[in-house]
């Protein structure tokens, strides 16, 4: 199930009359990622204040009771619903122009499953579905599927270059396996994509006790992915690490801010970084770093703090961490951070 606070995204926000005048009405559509569908809320400034978004928690307390046909919810001074619309017209969901997979020659080699063969098991996060599927030998696979409903052209090119990569990456033990290609029934319309389910969970978790193995582990797939295909994953954080219940080995996911070579490369982002901030929050609990702008931090502002304050439970002394982390950042340092990510001999 979808944690609360992800569930709702504020699609937009308008008012009509002034901003400063209480009686003007406000209108905010509101995306539901639990039930895939876009709800309108209507009231007076005086609930729905301009500079706040409110919304949403007022959404959360009765989005489930809610008719799937309700496509709009008046309230009333006191915040209150005294009104719903049926109107389609009141529906605002943009349309996502979704790609043939017949003019997609990049993903011909690519298992395609239509979206009426997934089962429905669960809502991982936003865009992300618990699914199973029977593939082509009658055997029932468990899968993640990965969508996009939004028609924003970044977000689009986002969703279609995590296809093309993912689907080209060769087998390792600290990346989950792509699955294959979701198309819509009517017109076989590229969709989303599945990979393997993983049923672990993200070290984001305080109760996971934090494993040097698993630095370790982080430290190898990053250098695999950097010095060999010349992949730079740029989104490195608690939440994008799986540990594989069955295997105990690190995952790391989600790569639709990835980028190969320089395309789509972004300052502040590269891996080596994304790691250290990363350690530092596993270890200490102190996220404060990771809600600053990228390109205001420095890794050396985690790296020369005089002690790490351990949070969680660690199978090694903080010391050994630190050690091992920093040895690592100054061998990525002295081959050339830059020129060995660009010069990577298999780039795919």
């Amino acid at each position: 199930m979808i944690p609360l606070e992800e569930r709702f995204a504020i699609h937009s926000k308008s008012c009509a009359g002034a901003d400063d005048d209480p009686r003007s009405i406000s209108v905010t559509n509101i995306w539901d990622w639990d039930q895939l569908r876009m709800i309108k809320i209507k009231g007076f400034l005086t609930n729905l204040p301009a500079e706040e978004e409110v919304e949403r928690s007022i959404l959360a307390q009765f989005a489930d009771y809610l008719s799937p046909e309700v496509r709009a919810v008046q309230l009333d001074p006191d915040g209150l619903i005294y009104g719903v619309s049926l109107d389609p017209e009141e529906n605002e969901t943009s349309f996502v122009p979704y790609p043939p997979f017949s003019i997609v020659k990049s993903l011909a080699g690519c298992r395609t499953i239509k979206h009426s063969q997934l089962q429905e098991l669960d809502r991982l996060a936003p865009g992300v579905d618990f699914s199973s599927y029977e593939d082509e030998n009658q055997n029932t696979r468990k899968v993640a599927f990965k969508y996009q409903m939004s028609p924003i052209l970044f977000n689009l090119q986002r969703a279609w270059g995590e296809i093309h990569l993912l689907k080209s990456l060769p087998p390792h033990p600290n990346l989950i396996p792509f699955d294959g290609v979701v198309l819509e029934d009517v017109e076989s319309r590229v969709i989303g994509f599945t990979m393997k389910y993983i049923p672990g969970r993200a070290l984001s978790d305080l109760k996971i006790p934090f494993r040097f193995e698993w630095l370790q582990q982080l430290t190898q797939v990053v250098d695999f992915l950097n010095l060999n295909l010349g992949v730079m994953h740029q989104d490195i954080e608690p939440r994008h690490l799986l540990i594989d219940p069955d295997t105990q080995k690190l995952l790391l996911f989600d790569f639709d801010q990835a980028s190969c070579g320089m395309k789509r490369l972004w300052e502040g982002r590269d891996d080596i970084s994304c790691v250290v901030f990363t350690i530092y929050e596993l270890i200490t609990n102190d996220s404060h770093y990771a809600r600053m702008f990228r390109t205001d931090r420095d890794r050396e502002m985690v790296q020369n703090l005089p002690e790490w304050t351990p949070n969680r439970e660690l199978d090694v002394d903080v010391s050994v961490f630190r050690k091992f982390l920093d040895d690592w950042v100054k061998k990525r340092q002295s081959g050339g951070i830059m020129e060995q990510y660009l010069n990577a001999p298999n780039r795919p």
